[in-house]
C-alpha cells in the first residue's frame, strides 16, 4: 500500500492492524506497539517454511539465509547503518549486556565510564555492573528536572579518563530528545566510545547512527511494529576488534560472532516486514529514503495529536502536571496527578477501552532526577495509528476522572 505523506492516511493505515478491532484506544505504545498483519503473515509464512539451517543447496536452506540477510538489510536501512554491522539479540537489554560484558575486560580501575539520568534502566544497569566487577568509576550526565532537558554543564565529566559514554536518543518517559551528537563528539575527543539507546527514538523517527555519532545503537522491533526481538548496530570494523563469549564451534565472523544459538528466522523476517511496511509510507528512490521521508510523515501526524492532548491536558490547570517539557521531544506525555491516584486513573479509562499505563517505566534514575516517589504518574504515548477519536476518548476520561 502506499500513501501520500502530505496528508496521512491513518483510517487506511489502522485497516491493517487487526488487533484494534477490539476497540481499545492504545496510548501505551512505548512499551510495544500492536503487531500489523503483514508482520504476522511474514512471521507465519517464513515459519511453515520449508525452513531449516542456513544454506544454498535446499530451498528450505536458502530460505533461512535469506531471512538472516534481508533482516540485516532491512535494520541497517532503517538506522543508517551497514547490514555487516546488524547483531540480532533477545532483545536491547540482552544485548546491552552482552556489550558491556565485552567491553568492560577492556577496563581498567581508574578509568570512568558515564551514563545519563534520562535513560531506561536497560542503559543504565548492564554498565553500571560491569564497572563495579571492572573497579571502574561511574559518572553522570544530568537531567534538569524543570525543563526536561539534559543539562550540558554535566558534559564536563567527560574527561581523559572516560572510556565509554552511554545515553539515551529519546527518554522513555519524558520523550526528550538529548543533543546525542554534540554528548558523542565530546565523548570521541577523549577517545571514548559511545552507546546510544535508541529504543524510543527509533519508534518515532529514522536515526541517522553516523549524523549521531553512535559507535554502538540498539533498537527494539516491538517498538515499531514488530516482533519482539532486538538489534544492535555497529561499524563492522569495530565489531572486529571485539572478542565476546562464543561456542567453540560456532564461526567467528562478524556480526555472527556476537549471535548465540541458532536466529529465530521467522522473527526476523517480521522485523523486514514492519520495516517494509514503514517505508511504504514514504517516497523516494530507495528504501533509506523512503523510511525518512515515512518517519517525517508520521512524526507531524504524531505531532497534531499531541498538540490536542496538550490542550486539553492544559485545560485541567493545577490538577496535573505535565514533566515533558523539552523543545525536542518525541509524542510522549508524562504527568503526574495533584489529588487522583494514577492507577484509579489508569483503571477509570480502561473502562472505556482507554490503555494509558501508570507507572515508572523502568525510567528509575528520571524518576530519581524529578523528585517523583515510584507509581505517581500516568504515560501516554502516541503511535502512527491513533486518531482523533482516540484522542476524544482520553480527554473525555480524564476529565471524567479529573
Amino acid at each position: 500500500m502506499s500513501f501520500d505523506t502530505d496528508a496521512f492516511d491513518v483510517a487506511a493505515f489502522r485497516a491493517g492492524f487487526p488487533s484494534l478491532a477490539s476497540g481499545i484506544a492504545h496510548f501505551d505504545n512505548p512499551g510495544g506497539t500492536q503487531t500489523p498483519q503483514v508482520v504476522g503473515d511474514a512471521i507465519a509464512r517464513t515459519l511453515t517454511g520449508p525452513l531449516s539451517q542456513r544454506g544454498s543447496a535446499l530451498v528450505s536452506q536458502r530460505n533461512a539465509e535469506e531471512a538472516v540477510a534481508g533482516f540485516r538489510s532491512a535494520v541497517a536501512d532503517l538506522v543508517g547503518g551497514e547490514a555487516g554491522g546488524v547483531v540480532h539479540g533477545r532483545s536491547a537489554t540482552a544485548l546491552t549486556y552482552d556489550v558491556s560484558r565485552t567491553l568492560a575486560r577492556t577496563w581498567s580501575p581508574g578509568d570512568e565510564i558515564v551514563l545519563c539520568e534520562l535513560d531506561h534502566d536497560s542503559n543504565v544497569r548492564p554498565w553500571i555492573q560491569a564497572a563495579e566487577r571492572a573497579g571502574v568509576t561511574v559518572r553522570w550526565l544530568r537531567l534538569d528536572p524543570a525543563t526536561g532537558e539534559l543539562d550540558l554543564d554535566s558534559l564536563d565529566v567527560i574527561g581523559e579518563r572516560t572510556r565509554l559514554v552511554a545515553l539515551t536518543a529519546a527518554s522513555n518517559l519524558l520523550g526528550t530528545r538529548p543533543p546525542v551528537a554534540t554528548v558523542a563528539a565530546r565523548a570521541h575527543e577523549v577517545g571514548a566510545l559511545v552507546h546510544v539507546d535508541a529504543v524510543h527514538h527509533t519508534a518515532h523517527a529514522a536515526p541517522d547512527i553516523t549524523a549521531m555519532g553512535a559507535d554502538f545503537l540498539v533498537c527494539s522491533a516491538y517498538k515499531f511494529f514488530g516482533p519482539h526481538c532486538g538489534s544492535l548496530v555497529a561499524d563492522p570494523a569495530l565489531l572486529e576488534t571485539l572478542r565476546p563469549d562464543k561456542l567453540l564451534p560456532s564461526t567467528d565472523v562478524v556480526p555472527e560472532r556476537f549471535e548465540l544459538g541458532t536466529l529465530p528466522y521467522e522473527l526476523l523476517a517480521g522485523v523486514t516486514a514492519a520495516v517494509d511496511l514503514i517505508a511504504s509510507l514514504g517516497s523516494g528512490d530507495s528504501r533509506r529514503s523512503r523510511l525518512v521521508s515515512a518517519a517525517s510523515a508520521i512524526a507531524a501526524h504524531e505531532l497534531r495529536l499531541r498538540e490536542r492532548i496538550e490542550a486539553g491536558l492544559a485545560s485541567f490547570g493545577d490538577a496535573l502536571t505535565l514533566h515533558s517539557r523539552a523543545a525536542d521531544r518525541t509524542s510522549t506525555l508524562f504527568l503526574t496527578l495533584r489529588d487522583r491516584s494514577p492507577l484509579d486513573v489508569f483503571e477509570h479509562l480502561a473502562k472505556r477501552d482507554v490503555l494509558v499505563p501508570a507507572g515508572t517505566f523502568y525510567a528509575h534514575e528520571t524518576f530519581r532526577a524529578l523528585g517523583l516517589p515510584v507509581d505517581s504518574g500516568l504515560r501516554i504515548g502516541l503511535a502512527a495509528y491513533n486518531d482523533d477519536s482516540d484522542v476524544d476518548r482520553l480527554l473525555e476520561g480524564l476529565a471524567e476522572a479529573l
